[in-house]
């Protein structure tokens, strides 16, 4: 992990990352990738999954990571300084960032695997979802997707999913810029898959219960409480249960992922 941590600019000592890293180590290896593969990742944000590809792939293996946001987003840290960092890093000769680019508009080309890794929920709706399904089916030879699991099997996970439905909400009827845009569930991402042509081979639950971003999402939910008092009445109702569940007296985890793949 200390490589990676370096590659990624983070000294040792920071918890965080350290457990961002873990988890994304666990999804690779549950994506079952090979030294010299030639990967797709949709939605890279700073790269966090990104590097772990990379290491993965090998010295003769190539990463395209892509992002429709901009480089200027994200904080506390963004996007285009994160990328900057790693693209400067002993992995950067790996990977190929393409920040600010919609995926649908990129001319097609071979790669044995298509990563979605948390990237799902910013969707806007099915169907652009299931556009990009469709080529990268055209594209790659397997695709593995990632994502949080909403059937959550410990109360404590209870917050995490509140705040994604809240924020869903939010985005929805408030300010459409949200980050969570459209709540997937594993069934409805494996029937999409299968619209798309893919035939799902296997899928698994991973540990991500120790997490921060349960309540990342929790204290972000409770920041846009105020802005629901102008939406309509039965929104107003939806979303007062929903914030009913983010007042647990125990610490909140967060959900765990799912993930699926296909040929």
């Amino acid at each position: 992990m200390e490589h990676l941590l370096a590659s990624m600019k983070i000294t040792g000592d920071d918890k965080v990352q350290r457990s961002q890293l873990k988890h994304r180590q666990s999804l690779v290896n549950a994506f079952g990738l090979k030294e010299g593969m030639r990967i797709l990742e949709i939605g890279c944000g700073q790269g966090d999954t990104t590097v772990v590809l990379a290491d993965a792939v090998g010295g003769k293996g190539r990463v395209l990571a892509v992002d429709i946001a901009d480089p200027g987003y994200g904080a506390p840290v963004t996007l285009g300084e994160a990328t900057s960092e790693i693209a400067a890093s002993a992995l950067g000769s790996r990977i190929d960032f393409k920040l600010q680019t919609d995926f649908l508009d990129l001319p097609e080309e071979s790669f044995d695997v298509a990563i979605l890794s948390h990237s799902s929920w910013y969707f806007r709706n099915p169907e652009q979802l299931l556009a990009y399904f469709k080529k990268m089916r055209r594209m790659a030879k397997r695709i593995c997707i990632a994502e949080w699991d909403i059937n959550f099997p410990r109360m404590a996970q209870r917050p995490h999913f509140a705040s994604a439905a809240i924020l869903a909400l939010y985005s929805e009827f408030i300010d459409n810029e949200g980050n969570i845009q459209h709540v997937f569930n594993s069934l409805q991402l494996q029937e999409m898959l299968d619209a798309a042509g893919w035939t799902v081979q296997k899928t698994a639950v991973i540990d991500a219960s120790y997490l921060q971003d349960g309540a990342w999402e929790a204290d972000y939910a409770k920041s846009v409480k105020q802005a629901f008092f102008g939406v309509p009445s039965r929104v107003q109702s939806l979303a007062a249960s929903l914030f009913e569940m983010l007042e647990v007296d125990e610490e909140a985890e967060s959900l765990d992922s799912f993930v699926i793949i296909a040929e």
